[in-house]
C-alpha cells in the first residue's frame, strides 16, 4: 500500500491528489495521496510527521521548494543545480532524497518543434522562486541565449541568477525590476512562474498588463505554469492578441509522472492522469 502526499501553502487549488491517484490506478497499484497544507514555519514538524506515518514519498510546492533542501541527505543533479526540490523519496532508513522533476515537466510540455526555436533566443521569466530556478535550467538546456528574470526584489533574485550562471556560463542571465517591464518584443517566450492568476490566490488577475502582453510578436509563446484555472487571465489575454500559449497543466502532469516513477519505479499513463485532472476541473 503506497502513501504519498503534497506539502506547501496554499493547496486548495491543487490537482496533485487527482493525478497521482490516477497514476496509481493506471499501473494497478493500491495507495493514496494526501494534501497536507504546510506553511514555512511548520516544515520541520511536517517532515517528522511524514517519516512517522508510513509515507514513501511526497511532492513539495510553493513556498517550500528551496528551504526543504536544508533537510535532505542527498539530491539529484537537477535539484543540485536548481537549488530546489519538488519531489522527495523517503528511503528505508528514513533519510530524505530530493529530486527536481520541474525541469523535465517544463521542457516536456513545450511542443517539440518550438523547443528548437528557443535555441539562441531571449526569454523573459516572471518570478524567482523554486519554479523559476528550474525553468532557468530548462531554458539553458534548450540553449536560450539570454534569460531575463523579472522580479519584485532584485537582491533576493541575484543569488538564484549567480547559481545558474555558474552552471551555464554561455547563457546570459539578468535580474530586472518587474515594474520596468513595458515591452516584450525582443523575447521568443515569456514564462510566468509566479502564483498570480491561481485559483484561491488571485484568480482573474494577470501578472503583467495587457498593454505589455500585446507587444509580443505573434510567433512567440506565453507559457503560464499556473494550471488551475486551466485558462488563466494571462493565457486569455495572450490568446486575445493572437499569441501562442502553453498552459500549466501539461507541466504538472509530466513532472508528476516523473515523480511517480521515482517513488514506484513504474511509468504511469500520462493521458489517464490528464483526463482525471480535466474531469476534476470541469466539475
Amino acid at each position: 500500500m503506497y502513501k504519498f502526499g503534497l506539502i506547501g501553502y496554499p493547496l486548495s487549488h491543487s490537482m496533485s491528489k487527482v493525478i497521482q491517484e490516477a497514476a496509481l490506478k493506471s499501473v494497478g497499484l493500491e495507495g493514496s495521496y494526501e494534501i497536507l497544507e504546510t506553511e514555512q514555519e511548520d516544515l520541520v514538524t511536517r517532515l517528522k510527521f511524514l517519516r512517522a506515518n508510513g509515507f514513501q514519498g511526497f511532492n513539495v510546492t510553493i513556498p517550500l521548494k528551496v528551504p526543504v533542501i536544508l533537510f535532505l541527505s542527498g539530491v539529484d543533479n537537477v535539484a543540485n543545480v536548481t537549488g530546489s526540490a519538488n519531489t522527495i523519496k523517503i528511503q528505508p532508513d528514513m533519510s530524505l532524497m530530493g529530486y527536481n522533476t520541474d525541469v523535465y515537466g517544463f521542457v516536456e510540455a513545450i511542443p517539440e518543434n518550438f523547443r528548437k526555436e528557443i535555441d539562441g533566443e531571449k526569454v523573459a521569466v516572471l518570478g524567482n522562486g523554486g519554479a523559476a530556478r528550474a525553468i532557468g535550467v530548462g531554458l539553458s538546456l534548450l540553449k536560450a541565449s539570454k534569460i531575463d528574470f523579472y522580479v519584485r526584489n532584485i537582491v533576493n533574485a541575484s543569488e538564484m541568477a549567480d547559481a545558474l550562471r555558474q552552471n551555464f556560463p554561455n547563457v546570459q542571465m539578468e535580474c530586472k525590476q518587474l515594474e520596468n517591464l513595458y515591452n516584450l518584443s525582443e523575447y521568443k517566450m515569456l514564462v510566468n512562474t509566479t502564483p498570480i492568476g491561481m485559483r484561491s490566490k488571485s484568480m482573474g488577475v494577470s501578472p503583467i498588463d495587457e498593454d505589455v502582453i500585446k507587444t509580443m510578436k505573434k510567433d512567440s509563446v506565453i507559457y503560464d505554469i499556473v494550471y488551475n484555472p486551466l485558462k488563466t487571465e494571462l493565457i486569455k489575454l495572450a490568446t486575445k492578441h493572437g499569441i501562442q500559449t502553453i498552459k500549466g497543466l501539461d507541466m504538472l502532469i509530466y513532472q508528476g509522472a516523473k515523480a511517480f516513477e521515482i517513488w514506484t519505479g513504474k511509468k504511469p499513463d500520462v493521458l489517464k492522469m490528464k483526463i482525471a485532472a480535466l474531469e476534476e476541473m470541469a466539475d
